[in-house]
């Protein structure tokens, strides 16, 4: 990486899909081919003009987001990798996800993804149980998933991350053994783990209430976490932040991005940006976006300029993520001097076990690591 240049990613959120899934909260829209073309002309005019704010910089990610963005045509995705790379300054090792879903997934579209410039693709799983697919609304199989996965390192793309999901209704701890068992069997390089949130404005919160007294209890939720992470360390897939293991030190550089404070630009609808020290938001709608963008307005529908004082306790919160923890002295160089109230909040999470401070290191203990929101809400 150049020392000139400082590293900044890029975003772009993908909003097609072929069916929403009941528990997505994200802006999506069904894929058509007229609004496939509407999205790609306007996002390149949208990339030319954000390209101008990072000349000084170089882009180590860019992540495709969804939605599905894999439903794109590869003419399409390769014309947007064209014009990055003609419009910025690429890293050497640039990191280029796609994500992806199993029953979408052949050996020939990899191949073509691969030759495009895609490097890395993040391919939502969720489980290997067909019976708890069909809960999730899920329009793929367990035999499906493995397929895509297979073909996907078939087609010479070496880094393949999957999404696995825990605390689904009706999911016994056998069934979720089986599914991270599976895992062992299969070319996964990363994998990032969540347990099932229940989100406005979608059909699972309509149910809420049912659906939740469904979902297993506490105490085979923490034996669902407890045993996902003995059997993927067991298999290389170390634990390198609160919902995130990789093989082979495959982290995520997008995400690891997000976790420590590095910039980044969304690109389309609904998608979020963080860039000198303001956050916003795309407008969550395809035409009135792509109106905005084509007559040269600003097309986000939200902005926040971070105080100092926010921004420190943020950049601290989500810093503390990663397992590796948070050096408080290069901290302090960064963003400087903690203030009274931060400094209050890490010696509440320390007198409570949730925090160790340790050579100038600021980490998760094992209580914090379970009790993450906890450690969050003391901070700020």
């Amino acid at each position: 990486m150049s020392g000139k240049k400082q590293p900044v990613s890029l975003y772009i959120h993908v909003p097609f899909c072929t069916k929403k899934c009941p528990y997505c909260h994200f802006f999506v829209v069904k894929s058509a081919d007229d609004k496939k073309d509407f999205f790609t002309r306007h996002l390149l005019i949208e990339w030319q003009e954000k390209a101008k704010w990072i000349e000084d910089y170089e882009v180590v990610s860019v992540y495709f987001g969804g939605g599905t963005p894999s439903l794109l045509e590869i003419s399409q995705i390769d014309a947007i990798l064209l014009s990055i790379q003609k419009h910025s300054f690429l890293s050497y090792q640039c990191e280029i996800t796609i994500e992806a879903n199993p029953e979408l997934v052949s050996l020939q579209q990899m191949q073509q993804l691969h030759a495009a410039g895609i490097n890395r693709v993040s391919i939502g799983v969720q489980s290997f149980d067909d019976t708890l697919l069909h809960i999730l609304g899920r329009t793929h199989n367990g035999k499906q998933a493995s397929k895509a996965l297979q073909d996907t390192w078939n087609a010479g793309i070496r880094n393949i991350s999957i999404d696995l999901m825990y605390e689904i209704p009706h999911q016994t701890l056998p069934q979720w053994q089986a599914t991270v068992n599976t895992v062992a069997s299969l070319p996964i390089t990363h994998l990032s783990l969540y347990n099932l949130t229940i989100e406005p404005n979608t059909p699972f919160y309509r149910k809420k209430t049912t659906l939740l007294s469904q979902t297993p209890s506490q105490e085979t939720s923490l034996a669902m976490l407890q045993y996902a992470v003995s059997t993927l360390d067991g298999i290389g897939l170390q634990r390198y932040e609160i919902s995130a293991f990789a093989k082979n030190n495959l982290i995520s550089i997008h995400n690891t991005g997000y976790w420590t404070g590095r910039p980044f630009l969304g690109l389309g609808p609904a998608a979020f940006s963080y860039f000198h020290n303001k956050r916003f938001c795309n407008i969550a709608h395809l035409s009135s976006w792509g109106d905005k963008v084509q007559k040269g307005l600003p097309a986000h529908d939200f902005e926040e300029l971070l105080d100092p004082e926010h921004r420190q306790k943020e950049l601290l919160a989500i810093g503390l993520r990663l397992l590796q923890g948070v050096d408080i002295k290069k901290f302090v160089s960064c963003y400087g001097p903690l203030s009274q109230q931060l400094q209050e909040g890490i010696q509440r999470n320390i007198r409570e076990q949730y925090l160790l401070l340790q050579d100038h290191t600021l980490r998760l203990t094992d209580s914090g690591l379970l009790f993450y929101d906890t450690v969050a809400q003391n901070l700020m």
